[in-house]
């Protein structure tokens, strides 16, 4: 009686079992079948913003998209976390991914304690492109050089002001980092929050702050104008674009080099396998599509599509340097 009971229930078990993987292939055969919604957790024109949009414009060509549409969100607020929240608990089916930035997924995490969410507590499908990071004034500005301000600074504590796009993100570990190097206190500028790279550029135009530090591209055009001037990147070599602009180990900051922006796709926790390489597939596909790295160099970027591992130990190494200066600039320790 017992075997028989035993031979029934591992039947049944097997037969089960079967179906559930029957369904999970057939989902995965038929991702995707709806429009895909990328959410930005930050305003039009900045960094993500326009990584989001120079991908989505090529996605419908890529195979194993099965030319679905891609539409770009934008969920600007906290500093990139309201957004970014909003995925976290999104449904896990791929139909709603998020464009991660180095502020919302690395700096945050790793500096302040109230960040509702882990630096891996999204599903990792790739990395797109990076960012340099590029500190600019106004045309009319005073100061020519990067050592010019900060001596500025120096001179001046608690007077120069500085435009970032979020409230702890890279476009203060930036500043900070470089006060640290040259003997300052950390508020030696007053922070100016913004909610993305596009604002910080009207605020520099504007004369409402010295100077920012961000990534080059909602810049790029002012600097090509003359509107903007560039002090200083954070390359290991010079910047095309930007040939006449020191890097950051020219003036004797090369730590500074860690400090760059970046752009990665994610996915709620516990994405299925499937739509994860489905993804994977497809970044691999628009690493070699000549018009988008064309798209993405135009921006002032470097098209940088890495795998969901590769993108995973990339963010961890993020993480773990925006970790070092929780004792100069984290909320808590």
């Amino acid at each position: 009686m017992h075997k028989h009971f035993r031979t029934c229930y591992v039947s049944i078990a097997t037969t089960v079992s079967l179906i559930f993987a029957s369904s999970v292939l057939a989902q995965a055969n038929d991702y995707p079948k709806s429009p895909i919604t990328i959410v930005v957790p930050y305003g039009a024109g900045g960094n993500g913003d326009l990584a989001a949009r120079a991908m989505s414009a090529m996605t419908s060509k890529l195979k194993p998209l099965k030319g679905a549409s891609v539409i770009v969100v934008n969920r600007a607020g906290a500093g990139g976390l309201a957004g970014s929240e909003s995925v976290l608990h999104a449904k896990n089916d791929g139909y709603t991914l998020l464009l991660a930035r180095v502020g919302s997924h690395a700096v945050e995490p790793a500096l302040d304690p109230r960040t509702p969410y882990k630096w891996n507590d999204f599903t990792f499908i790739g990395l797109l492109q990076t960012d340099p990071y590029v500190c600019v004034v106004k045309k009319d500005s005073p100061y020519t050089s990067f050592k010019q301000l900060l001596d500025a600074v120096k001179a001046h504590p608690g007077k120069l002001t500085y435009a970032t796009s979020g409230n702890m993100d890279a476009s203060v570990a930036f500043p900070v980092s470089a006060f640290l190097k040259y003997g300052l206190k950390t508020d030696a500028a007053v922070k100016i929050p913004y909610k993305s790279g596009l604002e910080t550029t009207s605020a520099l135009l504007g004369g409402y702050v010295d100077f920012s530090c961000n990534g080059l591209t909602p810049y790029l055009g002012g600097i090509q104008s003359g509107d903007l001037r560039a002090l200083i990147v954070s390359t290991p070599e010079r910047v095309k674009d930007l040939p006449g602009v020191p890097t950051v180990a020219e003036l004797g900051m090369k730590d500074l080099e860690a400090v760059s922006g970046w752009s990665a796709l994610y996915g709620p926790p516990k994405l299925p396998d499937a739509v994860v390489k489905t993804w994977a597939s497809a970044l691999s596909e628009l690493s070699n599509d000549e018009a988008w790295k064309k798209k993405v160099k135009s921006l002032g970027s470097v098209p940088s599509i890495m795998s969901p591992k590769q993108t995973h130990e990339f963010v961890k190494k993020q993480y773990q340097f925006y970790r070092s200066l929780s004792p100069y600039m984290g909320i808590g320790k």
